[in-house]
């Protein structure tokens, strides 16, 4: 598989064509998804139709997007105006959008080919999708944005978007063994997402290249009047980032975390080799488990809280289409008051300013991105989110490089996260740890 950037660059230069790279990717999803389960809808004869129009355009000397071409997945909660929008559940079994979602537009402009919506979870919530690991089929891929993750882990796309209110990106890209960059929140418009709480929604990338990850998040990233969270000054250009390393060693941190507990013994020896091989640059604190709770606590209040109340109507008029766990998490949202809502809401802000402090000394943070591998498909979970539940909270920016293998040979990644709004930086970090690894031989 190539990556995304030099797929446009060879679409380019005339070495490829875009119906080849959408054609290639339609075979291999014929290949293999009937076992991965990766796509909830695929329109092939769209999809080339949209690469030969392309072609076209290149072959008359017209000017050429930095995404001309190449084929992407969408998580199914994103809406497209000419494939239906499910939101993984069959209360909305074939709801046709009447417009694209603004970052559906960006892709396109950037001369994007959509090849289809990929497997979320229900309402990017907590039921498991049909989906399995490409790396191991016994294996969930994690979630809630499942398709995506597998999709862009078994080569049928360069990239991919989801989104993520808990650990929905870090998670499932580590599972699989791919790049996933969540950027800041309010860097990417939300418009034509489905909301499930507008205080934690967050939209990144899943790329099995690095640049990627930067490319298309400058792509997608604007102002989104509305969207609550969207800032409307200047974004940083992250794919400068990405080849900006830092001038000097940067400095990382390291919380030890309460749940450090829960950790497997392959991720905490890998995460172990790879601190003690940064030469010193990373310094080690331990967190308080009641600051800790607090902040997990605040997290799940706003989650719980607003998505009941973004779901009622679907919870009142399909009951039945909807799980009786899903349906007793949308009962607990309701129950909670406002006076705990508004608490939660102050604790995210003391989580924030607590934080974001220590970036005036440190670099980034570094941290596992998951518990360990992917947990065995029959258990029927996606997975523990905890590794990114205080970072999103936040809305800090997080990475995770996949360079860890379990004893059973299944993909676990590097976590980092950095300071809100200052996501190139975070990427140059990024670009200087992949360098520091690829050096190391045998560090992992």
């Amino acid at each position: 598989m190539t990556s995304a950037l030099q797929m446009a660059d060879m679409v380019r230069r005339g070495e490829t064509n875009a119906e080849d790279l959408v054609r290639d990717a339609l075979e291999l999803i014929k290949k293999t998804d009937s076992q991965i389960k990766a796509w909830a809808f695929i329109d092939a004869e769209s999809a080339i139709a949209c690469a030969k129009m392309l072609d076209e355009m290149r072959e008359s000397g017209r000017a050429l997007g930095p995404l001309h071409g190449v084929p992407v997945g969408l998580k199914d909660i994103i809406d497209t105006a000419e494939m239906p929008t499910e939101y993984g559940s069959l209360a909305f079994k074939g709801h046709q959008p009447n417009q694209d979602a603004k970052i559906v537009s960006k892709l396109k402009e950037a001369g994007a080919v959509i090849l289809g919506k990929t497997v979320t979870t229900p309402f990017a919530f907590m039921d498991p999708s049909e989906t399995r690991n490409p790396n191991n089929l016994e294996h969930t891929p994690g979630g809630s944005s499942s398709g995506s993750a597998a999709a862009v882990s078994a080569g049928h796309v360069p990239v991919a978007l989801g989104t993520q209110t808990n650990g929905s990106m870090i998670r499932p890209a580590s599972f699989c063994g791919v790049y996933g960059f969540k950027p800041s929140s309010g860097m990417v418009p939300r418009s034509g997402v489905l909301q499930t709480s507008e205080t934690l929604d967050q939209v990144g990338v899943f790329s099995r290249y690095y640049e990627d990850v930067a490319l298309i998040s400058d792509i997608i990233s604007e102002y989104d009047p509305n969207d609550v969270n969207s800032f409307c000054w200047p974004r940083p250009n992250m794919l400068d980032g990405v080849c900006n390393m830092p001038s000097k060693k940067p400095r990382l941190l390291w919380f030890g975390m309460p749940y450090f507990t829960a950790v497997s013994e392959d991720c905490l020896d890998g995460m172990n080799k790879i601190i003690k091989a940064l030469d010193g640059c990373v310094v080690k604190k331990n967190e308080e488990p009641k600051l800790f709770t607090d902040f997990l606590q605040a997290q799940k209040v706003i989650h719980y809280y607003e998505i009941a109340r973004n779901l009622s109507d679907v919870r009142q008029k399909s009951p039945k289409l909807l799980s009786l766990k899903f349906r007793k998490a949308l009962d607990m949202g309701l129950k909670m008051g406002l006076e705990d809502y508004h608490r939660a809401l102050s604790q995210k802000e003391i989580a924030i300013s607590y934080f974001q402090g220590f970036f005036d000394g440190f670099d980034a943070i570094i941290a596992p991105s998951s518990l360990g591998e992917a947990p065995l498909f029959r258990d029927g979970t996606t997975g523990d989110p905890i590794c990114s539940t205080i970072w999103t909270l936040c809305g800090f920016p997080c990475l995770t490089i996949p360079a860890l293998v379990s004893r059973n040979d299944m993909p676990i990644g590097v976590q980092l996260i950095g300071k809100r709004e200052c996501d190139d930086k975070l990427l140059g970090v990024g670009s200087w740890l992949l360098d520091k690894l690829n050096k190391q031989e045998g560090l992992c």
